[in-house]
């Protein structure tokens, strides 16, 4: 790819789709739109009962991620009805006010029929279609029935949360849904038409009955087939797991994101195992916005004694140095004042 064709590939518009979007949302992508094609963000899930990746990364690269990857999973109903308590909101506000960017998907326990059966089928893992006879297809072609009540019930629950980040002036790259394609999520399990409507449902709902205009909608569905359409979308994530210290670029897989539609839209790493290797990103062509580790064993072991450190398995510690000290990469401490970047 020569310096013409890159340039005009990432040229990407940074309207949001929401024509109400709030200044900070707009400032957050201006900045998205702006360093894509000529620089990607480092990024780092945590996890849900502990958190230790963030200090872990910051031992060994020397800084913090610029991205901080949070999980609404415990606010889901099924699960807070259950005795499941969660601080990503809270920990989510502080990480924006120290400097960083926020992104959240949502692990949705299903909102009923969960089996409950240890371990695979325990209501605890009430988001996989192995675990739960919650039916999406009923639900949404029923808009009386229990099932597409209790759908608006548990998009109302974290319409709370998000009200809450709005309140505090977060934008958030929020990423519902992910993975539909799959099928091992109930949303995805009946396939692709009542999932898109079950994104359709929620942008309508979150926008124009919420009024939560700080999102930047990140669709992470993983094929064409379950594209809801560019006026549902602003940006296109990938999930990629290779294997264990593949440095690959992905390079497919990229290219795939864009084939999704005839518009120009960022595309990003959502999810993964491995880091890629940013010489062979910038090689390929392959330049994700952004990428974010998965949690637990892609970062960290644990020892007898219940220390934490670095693991090395899936992504080799000088391979980690190498991605956060990049010239092609953005760590936390490099980022601009997010919230007055001039939007455009």
């Amino acid at each position: 790819m020569n310096m013409t064709e890159r340039s005009f590939r990432f040229d990407v518009d940074p309207t949001l789709v929401n024509p109400n979007a709030e200044d900070n949302a707009k400032r957050l992508m201006t900045y998205l739109c702006d360093i894509y094609g000529k620089r990607t963000l480092t990024g780092q899930q945590i996890g849900v009962l502990s958190a230790p990746e963030m200090t872990i990364i910051r031992e060994v690269t020397g800084h913090y991620p610029a991205v901080y990857g949070f999980d609404f999973m415990n606010y889901s109903p099924s699960r807070t009805e259950r005795g499941s308590t969660c601080s990503d909101t809270d920990i989510a506000i502080d990480w924006w006010n120290g400097g960083g960017i926020v992104t959240f998907c949502w692990h949705w326990n299903a909102p009923k029929d969960l089996l409950d059966i240890p371990p695979e089928r325990s209501w605890s893992r009430g988001f996989y279609t192995e675990a739960t006879s919650f039916d999406v297809k009923k639900a949404m072609d029923d808009p009386d029935s229990e099932e597409y009540r209790l759908i608006l019930r548990d998009i109302d629950a974290i319409a709370v949360q998000l009200r809450r980040l709005q309140t505090a002036g977060v934008p958030v790259l929020w990423r519902p849904l992910h993975e539909a394609s799959g099928g091992w999520f109930w949303w995805g399990a009946r396939g692709a038409e009542p999932c898109v409507r079950l994104w359709k449902l929620m942008y309508d709902r979150m926008t124009n009955l919420h009024k939560l205009n700080h999102l930047i909608w990140v669709w992470n569905g993983q094929h064409a087939d379950w594209y809801p359409g560019d006026e549902y979308v602003d940006i296109i994530g990938e999930d990629i797991y290779p294997p264990k210290k593949n440095y690959d670029s992905q390079y497919e897989r990229f290219q795939a994101a864009l084939s999704y539609t005839g518009r120009k839209k960022i595309v990003a790493l959502t999810e993964n195992g491995p880091l890629p290797d940013p010489d062979l990103m910038l090689a390929d062509g392959a330049l994700w916005s952004w990428s974010c580790t998965w949690y637990g064993d892609f970062v960290y072991v644990t020892d007898d004694e219940g220390n934490r450190t670095y693991s090395g398995e899936y992504t080799e510690r000088e391979q980690l140095i190498k991605f956060y000290r990049h010239p092609f990469t953005l760590t936390k401490d490099e980022l601009p004042d997010l919230k007055n970047y001039p939007i455009r």
